[in-house]
């Protein structure tokens, strides 16, 4: 038994059981965890610095750095710049309640829904062997090793239709931290934004049904759509956000369901959304009766204060999409939708009937991540970099004689207008044969728009000197 080497103040002490299994910031962490959700540590109480904790429990200071990051991450601390670490609340964010039985597994539906809650204590009907089988394989020993989680039997499931209930919980949390008020029973864990959005349309969107997408915008949304065999109609992105007087003229033309919108860093031209525009936004959607699909991928980026749509309508008229694909790697597909709990039950029954569920380990992997502060230290290394990159990328380009381009909002991409008499194709084929990729602007658009030629360039390669060196040759001022 560990005790109390600490005690600066009486409402203080540091209790630690030695656990093999367990890491000491952990422990330390559980500690910490315990007096808070006991009431012996009160929302606003100072928690010691790190030097001082560090000296109390006989541990490096490194320690007490990753301990301090699990509770931020989880919620129970907040930092203050140059003040240290604070209480914050006494329980992770709320669960609504909802109980479901499945009585009969009859249909498609209820048969895909038990197989993955497994309400049934006998499972001669299941589609796959036991989850002990597997727990002793290759993958369970790789699992033990690099999880702190003591139940693994959930990662050899299929998986939760909505997603392993610890990443909703660290979604919740992170959305409340948004100000969008969301319980861990309002998220729907997907294949990264993508699969989100693929859901939704299925959901709402029928042959022939108007929808409204951002031009330029999100290419892989317009061909989706029409996939769907939508109609897809069009609305003007402007620097501030979409224009909101051709929104309203194509509603009243059109009668749309849905209206795609990415307001914050937008793809592809890297600005965002006046705050006056989102005020205006919702009045629009509540007086059509429009639902609105705020797609956000670069949330975690954002500053703290940056509005979002679904803070400002509550997740009414909005829902809200996010993934962690765009922040920790394209090739880590998982994503969330956050909506209502009876929407959110529709789209968990087509994730099901689709693709079954999501993965476990994928959504454990992120969990890690979070829970032991490597991803809020990740994401503060990535702001960073995003943020010089910036920089650097438009001064490049300005340095080239492309003096038209806007600084980039906090994403990943400048919209880069391209001199008048270029055809943005024509150079693209160009530089492919050099070996430099672009991405020119009528991918972007829904109709071919001649005479407004620009590429959407990756903030981290503009600075690239064979791409500058091309460009500058090839453009004709």
């Amino acid at each position: 038994m560990y005790h109390g080497l600490y005690q600066p103040n009486s409402w203080y002490t540091f209790e630690v059981d030695i656990n093999v299994s367990i890491s000491r910031a952990q422990q330390i962490a559980n500690s910490l965890i315990e007096q808070i959700e006991s009431g012996r540590l009160l929302p606003g109480a100072r928690l010691p610095s790190i030097r001082v904790a560090a000296e109390g429990h006989g541990v490096s200071k490194n320690t007490v750095t990753d301990a301090y990051d699990r509770l931020v991450a989880t919620g129970y601390i907040h930092p203050r710049r140059g003040s240290g670490f604070y209480v914050q609340s006494a329980s992770p964010a709320p669960s609504i309640s909802r109980s479901e039985h499945v009585i009969e597994a009859v249909d498609v539906v209820s048969l895909l829904r038990e197989q993955l809650n497994q309400h049934y204590e006998v499972r001669a009907g299941d589609g796959r062997l036991p989850a002990t089988w597997m727990e002793s394989s290759e993958i369970g020993r790789y699992l033990k090793r690099t999880s702190s989680a003591t139940d693994y039997s959930d990662d050899f499931e299929y998986g939760r239709p909505q997603g392993l209930e610890v990443i909703r919980e660290d979604v919740a949390r992170a959305l409340n931290e948004r100000s969008i008020s969301t319980s861990p029973d309002q998220v729907l864990m997907t294949f990264g934004a993508n699969h989100a959005l693929d859901l939704i349309v299925r959901h709402f969107v029928q042959a022939g049904d108007a929808v409204l997408v951002e031009t330029p915008g999100y290419y892989p949304m317009f061909s989706k759509l029409k996939l769907q065999k939508a109609k897809v109609v069009g609305v003007n992105r402007q620097s501030d956000g979409p224009d909101l007087d051709m929104l309203e003229e194509k509603i009243r033309s059109h009668r749309p369901k849905l209206f795609f919108v990415q307001p914050m860093a937008h793809n592809p031209t890297g600005t965002s959304m006046s705050l006056q525009k989102m005020h205006r936004l919702l009045t629009l959607a509540e007086k059509y009766d429009l639902v609105i699909i705020e797609d956000d991928p670069f949330a975690d980026i954002l500053p703290k204060a940056t509005p979002h749509l679904a803070s400002l309508d509550a997740l009414n008229r909005v829902i809200y999409v996010g993934t962690f694909s765009k922040t920790l790697s394209a090739s880590l597909r998982c994503g969330y939708v956050a909506a209502s709990p009876e929407l959110i039950a529709s789209l968990t029954d087509i994730k099901m009937l689709t693709v079954v569920s999501s993965s476990g380990i994928t959504e454990r992997l992120v969990h890690e991540m979070i829970v032991r502060g490597r991803y809020r230290r990740h994401l503060k290394r990535l702001r960073d970099r995003v943020a010089n990159a910036s920089m650097d990328a438009v001064s490049a380009l300005h340095g080239i004689g492309l003096d038209r381009v806007e600084s980039p909002t906090g994403g990943y991409y400048i919209w880069c207008p391209l001199p008048e008499g270029v055809d943005s194709m024509n150079l693209t084929v160009q530089a492919a044969r050099q070996g430099i990729f672009l991405a020119p602007s009528r991918l972007f658009e829904l109709t071919s728009n001649v005479g407004n030629e620009a590429l959407r360039v990756n903030i981290a390669h503009a600075n690239n000197h064979k791409f500058l060196s091309f460009m500058k040759e090839a453009l004709v001022f």
